[in-house]
């Protein structure tokens, strides 16, 4: 399937969209559960308000708006024959706690504005086009992460709608008061035969692309992720009676792996290992630690090489416990596999970008567009932010840059077309 132009007549480039995207995520990150930030949860009021207004744009846009039986806002843009399969764009609308205003959000903009510009030209195609703005990518209220891109695609686990938010809400009972029904959530799953492929625009949340000097960029893979719990058990002690070469030190030796995991993950290209969270017991200045909990996160592009690394990372932990004389207990909390773009969509993201070395890059973080390809082949382009900074209120990028984004994601719409 081809792109096919309701008219000859060449269709001009999109002008002044960058600052109606700024404008747009202004106005969504003013609806939020705080005040003095941006805080935005799964079937919130907020959710609400922000669905609302996001279905707004996409009916000024030429779309039609609805929201489905999850959640999501979903708009679709007819194509020149009536049922066409649609190209789905999108991100999410939920955020992280005290969150910056372009993570998820910009990908639903920028498709409603890139649309918008189309219709305003006259341009449609044979095929439709769908912006969905997820509901819960975050997981904040529920620790439900992706669940909105994991019900269109058919996944959605009808045991999260027990799981109670910390004030003892259910997600079963807050569909309700949102005004969805629990046992209808089903009806948001899409048959592939609907779905061309799925493309996400979405700030790079990492320092790649403005070290290069490069507004976008297109993803190559989005990385999987392990996840360990460890616990180090040593002995505690009289921090000024027991001998140095006596102590059985847990915080020394989850030091160690620390370390460990910091010279294991660097040596290996496209691997990454971060240690975020380290607790000591019994925690006092005049104690020798007794015992240590730290967590250990590995994510790569390919799965093979994550597994190398978290095997590594075992091993030398092992080395640690027998060398310093404590137990470590290893335990995996969390696995998810890399989630490949389809190199024809990578083909065509290249070709709009239209750079002839342009920038292609894996993801670290996941992504809407993870849980996406169990129903279609997916894609991304990411844009520059300042700093690589996200999930954080500093989180910023220039207009200039959400224009190069729109820019890019036009052209790709212009000339889309489905590859075997």
């Amino acid at each position: 399937m081809t792109s096919s132009r309701a008219r000859s007549a060449p269709v001009p480039p999109v002008h002044d969209i960058g600052a109606e995207i700024m404008a747009r995520a202004d106005a969504l990150a003013a609806i939020s559960e705080q005040a003095d930030g941006l805080t935005r949860r799964y079937l919130s009021p907020e959710h609400a308000r922000a669905n609302a207004l996001v279905a707004k744009w996409m009916r000024d846009a030429g779309m039609t708006a609805r929201i489905d039986a999850v959640g999501n806002v979903v708009g679709r843009y007819e194509g020149l024959g009536a049922d066409a399969p649609a190209l789905f764009l999108g991100s999410h609308l939920d955020t992280v706690a005290d969150a910056g205003r372009y993570d998820g959000m910009l990908g639903v903009i920028t498709a409603i504005s890139c649309i918008g510009a189309l219709h305003r030209s006259g341009e449609r195609f044979d095929f439709a086009i769908e912006v969905l703005g997820f509901g819960d990518e975050e997981g904040l209220r529920y620790q439900s992460t992706l669940l909105g891109s994991r019900a269109v695609a058919g996944n959605f686990d009808p045991a999260l709608l027990a799981r109670c938010d910390q004030n003892g809400v259910s997600m079963a009972d807050a569909m309700r008061a949102f005004g969805l029904d629990p046992d209808a959530v089903g009806d948001a799953a899409r048959k592939p035969a609907e779905v061309l492929g799925y493309v996400e625009l979405h700030i790079e949340q990492g320092p790649v692309l403005e070290k290069r000097g490069r507004p976008v960029g297109a993803v190559t893979a989005i990385a999987g992720a392990t996840r360990l719990a460890v616990t180090v058990t040593g002995e505690a002690g009289h921090a000024g009676t027991v001998p140095m070469d006596s102590r059985r030190d847990a915080l020394t030796a989850a030091a160690e792996v620390v370390l460990a995991v910091e010279a294991l993950c660097s040596g290996k290209p496209g691997v990454v290992g971060t240690v975020g969270v380290l607790d000591v017991l019994p925690g006092a200045s005049n104690v020798i630690p007794g015992k240590a909990m730290l967590s250990i996160d590995i994510r790569a592009g390919e799965n093979a090489q994550r597994l190398q690394a978290v095997d590594d990372v075992r091993k030398a932990v092992a080395g640690i416990a027998g060398k310093r004389g404590v137990a470590i207990d290893v335990q995996q909390t969390h696995e998810s596999q890399s989630s490949p773009c389809a190199p024809w969509l990578i083909r065509q993201i290249v070709a709009a970008i239209g750079e002839d070395d342009a920038v292609c890059l894996p993801s670290g973080a996941g992504h809407d567009a993870a849980a996406m390809a169990a129903l279609s082949d997916v894609g991304m382009i990411f844009v520059r932010c300042t700093g690589g900074i996200s999930h954080n209120p500093a989180e910023s990028i220039s207009e200039a840059d959400a224009q190069a984004g729109a820019d890019t994601l036009i052209r790709f719409i212009q000339n889309f077309k489905v590859e075997d």
